[in-house]
C-alpha cells in the first residue's frame, strides 16, 4: 500500500512538473518609438515610350481597310527601326491592334452600318530621348494618324530607390535617438520598417497629333516643311518613405 502511494505521489509531481514546463510565458510587453521619415530628389528623364497609331478605314471592305493599314505600319516599323538603338535596350513593339466595323445609330436609336476601321497601336521604347520629336514626324509623314502618349521614365530608378532609403533610413534612426535620449531611454532594436517609393509621375504626355491636318493647311493646300517637334522631358521627382519602430529600454 505504501508502495503505490509512492508511486502516485510520483506522478503527480511528473504531471504537474509538464504542465509548468508546457505552459505558455507571455512575454512582457516592450516600449517603442515610431518614427516617419522620407527623402526625395529630382532627376532628368533618360527613356522614353511613344505611343504611335496608325488607323486606316474603308467603307466598304475590311480587307482593303487591314491591307491599308499593314503597309502605312510597315513603314512606319522599317523607319523607326533605323532611328533607335536596340543595342542599348531599345525596341519598337504592337501594343494593340483592333479591326472592327463601325456604327452610327440614329435618332429614333436604328444602328447603322458606317465603315471598317483598323488601328495599330505602336510602342516606341528609347533611351535617345533626344530623337522624340524626330521620330514623331517621321511616323506622321509616313501615314501614321495619331500620337497619343509619351511616357517618361528614369532607367536607374531602382538605384535612386534604394539611395533614398539609405538616406530616410539614417534619418530615422538618429530621430529615433533623440526622441528616446529626450524621455531618459536608449534604442535597443528594430521592431518594424515599412518602405515604399514613388514619382510625381507628371512625365506622362497626352500628344495627339493628326497627319491629315499636319500635311494640309486651311486652304488644303500642302503645309511648308517646319522644323522638328519639339519635346522636352522635365524632371522626374522621386520619393522614399520610410514608417520604423525601435524597441526602447
Amino acid at each position: 500500500m505504501k508502495k503505490m502511494l509512492t508511486a502516485a505521489v510520483i506522478l503527480g509531481l511528473i504531471a504537474c512538473g509538464t504542465g509548468f514546463t508546457s505552459a505558455e510565458v507571455k512575454e512582457p510587453e516592450r516600449g517603442y518609438i515610431s518614427v516617419n521619415t522620407s527623402a526625395n530628389t529630382e532627376v532628368s528623364p533618360d527613356v522614353v515610350e511613344i505611343n504611335i497609331a496608325v488607323k486606316t478605314s474603308d467603307s466598304k471592305s475590311m480587307l482593303k481597310a487591314t491591307t491599308e493599314n499593314k503597309e502605312i505600319s510597315d513603314k512606319v516599323y522599317a523607319a523607326i527601326k533605323g532611328m533607335i538603338n536596340t543595342s542599348n535596350g531599345d525596341y519598337v513593339k504592337t501594343a494593340d491592334f483592333n479591326a472592327t466595323p463601325i456604327y452610327t445609330y440614329s435618332s429614333n436609336g436604328k444602328r447603322n452600318f458606317d465603315k471598317y476601321e483598323v488601328s495599330n497601336s505602336i510602342i516606341v521604347h528609347t533611351k535617345n530621348i533626344e530623337k522624340t520629336g524626330t521620330i514623331i514626324d517621321k511616323a506622321i509623314s509616313l501615314g501614321a494618324t495619331n500620337v497619343n502618349d509619351l511616357v517618361f521614365s528614369v532607367s536607374n530608378y531602382e538605384d535612386q530607390c534604394n539611395d533614398l532609403l539609405s538616406i530616410a533610413a539614417k534619418k530615422a534612426k538618429t530621430r529615433a535617438d533623440i526622441v528616446a535620449k529626450s524621455a531618459s531611454t536608449y534604442i535597443t532594436g528594430i521592431k518594424s520598417m515599412n518602405i515604399s517609393c514613388s514619382t510625381n509621375n507628371n512625365n506622362v504626355v497626352q500628344y495627339r497629333l493628326y497627319a491629315k491636318n499636319m500635311a494640309m493647311d486651311s486652304a488644303g493646300a500642302a503645309a511648308p516643311e517646319a522644323a522638328t517637334t519639339p519635346i522636352q522631358g522635365g524632371i522626374i521627382k522621386i520619393f522614399a518613405n520610410l514608417n520604423a519602430s525601435y524597441f526602447v529600454k
